[in-house]
């Protein structure tokens, strides 16, 4: 395999064990791991995000994780850009780049591009949710299929966020959206990458997000989140959709017991881990899916698909 010309992705469900995976295979390959979960890139979170630990990432570099405050803005566009450039820097190096995370976005930004939408004044967005709210989804929808007709075979009637979207793309830019979805590109030829999935059994993943769940208070997640409360993040920036901070701030403010806390932890943790399934079963068609209860048995069958 030429080291100048591979990706290694590797995704898969919270707690399904890729973090160690990684690693196994950048020591084997001489590579280097590059972060694709959106919650590892805030400093202030370690334990609630179960970023790898120090003594994991003592032989194998890492690359972004934890090098941005909770208080900052981070799209994934910003991500794509500081991907793009540490691939390509670690091929110069003679290093094979492996991408690691449960951030669907950011792996299909990185393999089919990330679509260039103009930006749209803030007042003709208002203007067209208030239509929306005004008319209801069905009458809109119909507006849409008027307005785009490529729309009717992309998005479902039912899809509100997706029309509305579509809707004000083409009202103020005169572009549909689906041909900018057609015209986006990666950066890279898709035979670069080699793409992994951790296909973890049900069952056995809530067994590990259980574990896992009870790992972080062991380690102090309280302090994390209270911590983080101190801060006063603004309500709207992602960090605050890492799971456990409501769950660990309600215990703090005396609305719920700790393992009401814990008990809340684990069915979002598990609802979050269908939701990746579920992006994975209509994005990720193309990837090679993997699992063993094993981990050195995982690991060999990682390097037989990338062998």
């Amino acid at each position: 395999m030429g080291k100048k010309n591979k990706v290694i992705l590797i995704a898969g469900p919270t707690a399904s064990g890729k973090s160690l995976l990684g690693i196994k295979i950048a020591k084997y390959l001489n590579g280097e791991i590059i972060n694709a979960d959106s919650m590892q890139i805030y400093k202030e979170f370690s334990i609630l995000t179960s970023k790898p630990t120090v003594k994991e990432k003592k032989n194998t570099k890492h690359h972004l994780y934890g090098f941005i405050s909770a208080k900052k803005k981070f799209s994934t566009g910003h991500w794509l850009k500081m991907a793009v450039k540490k691939i390509e820097k670690q091929w110069q190096n003679n290093k094979i780049p492996i991408i690691v995370g449960g951030t669907g976005l950011y792996f299909k930004a990185l393999t089919d591009g990330l679509v260039k939408i103009p930006k749209i004044p803030n007042k003709a967005r208002i203007s067209i949710r208030k239509l929306h709210k005004r008319i209801g989804q069905e009458k809109f929808y119909s507006k849409l299929i008027k307005l785009d007709p490529l729309a009717k075979k992309n998005i479902s009637i039912y899809d509100t966020q997706r029309s509305i979207r579509a809707y004000e793309v083409k009202k103020i830019t005169n572009k549909s959206l689906f041909k900018l979805i057609k015209e986006t590109k990666s950066n890279f030829d898709d035979s670069v990458f080699v793409k992994l999935f951790i296909n973890t059994p049900k069952e056995l993943l809530h067994k590990k997000i259980e574990k896992r769940v009870d790992r972080m208070f062991n380690k102090g997640a309280t302090g994390e989140v209270r911590n983080f409360i101190k801060m006063k993040v603004k309500k709207d920036l992602s960090a605050n959709k890492i799971i456990g901070i409501k769950e660990i701030g309600d215990y703090l403010n005396g609305k719920v017991t700790l393992f009401e806390a814990k008990e809340l932890i684990k069915l979002k943790t598990r609802q979050y881990a269908k939701r990746q399934f579920t992006w994975a079963r209509g994005h990720m068609k193309s990837w090679e899916m993997i699992y063993s209860s094993n981990t050195n048995d995982l690991y060999k069958k990682a390097i037989n698909k990338i062998s």
